[in-house]
């Protein structure tokens, strides 16, 4: 549109000038279709340039948001595997193999929707060894208290045994005594009566 003010303004300066002011007339005229046209240009301009502005905005904006979630999915792929990488004390943990665990363990912890479930199956693994754990130890403690009590009855007949010991001995002695005495006794008895 404004190449068609252009070339009637052109068209104006080549004409002859029999009225001067028509010909100021016309061309104020289109100056200020031009001017609108310019004025119009510009605002579509502005209008492109804000917008672009604000697409410009939006992309930094969604650029910015993708990056951080690409910051976060490596730093969480790294604690992925890290995590992976852990040696948890679980896996050092010397438990009952698979299949005694099946013998052994109680019914409700070997369904099998808990043997098909590897997650579930390692907690009940888990649970089942910290309970037999805790029943042997309740055991050990059991037969230590058992133990404990056998040494100090042994202990309790050792010294009844010793004190029966040094008893006998007292008795063995003093009837080593009374046998001395009673042999003294004797000899010279025997003495008078051989001679006479």
């Amino acid at each position: 549109m404004s190449e068609q003010y252009i070339q009637s303004l052109r068209q104006l300066v080549d004409q002859p000038a029999n009225d001067p002011d028509a010909l100021r007339i016309r061309a104020n005229a289109l100056f200020a279709c031009l001017k609108s046209v310019n004025r119009a240009a510009n605002l579509a301009t502005r209008a492109s340039k804000d917008e672009t502005a604000i697409a410009r905005q939006e992309m930094d904006h969604a650029s910015l948001g993708l990056q951080n979630l690409l910051y976060e999915k490596r730093h969480l792929e790294r604690e992925i595997e890290k995590c992976r990488q852990f040696a948890s004390v679980y896996q050092e943990v010397p438990l009952y193999s698979l299949e005694e665990f099946v013998q052994l363990a109680p019914e409700e912890a070997r369904t099998p929707e808990v043997l098909s479930d590897e997650h579930q199956l390692m907690l009940n693994r888990l649970s089942f060894e910290l309970a037999e754990r805790q029943r042997l130890d309740q055991r050990k403690r059991e037969l230590l208290q058992a133990k404990e009590d056998l040494l100090k009855e042994s202990k309790s007949k050792l010294n009844t045994m010793e004190n029966v010991k040094a008893q006998i001995e007292t008795l063995v002695k003093t009837a080593l005594d009374v046998q001395k005495k009673v042999d003294e006794l004797v000899q010279p008895t025997q003495s008078s009566n051989s001679t006479t």
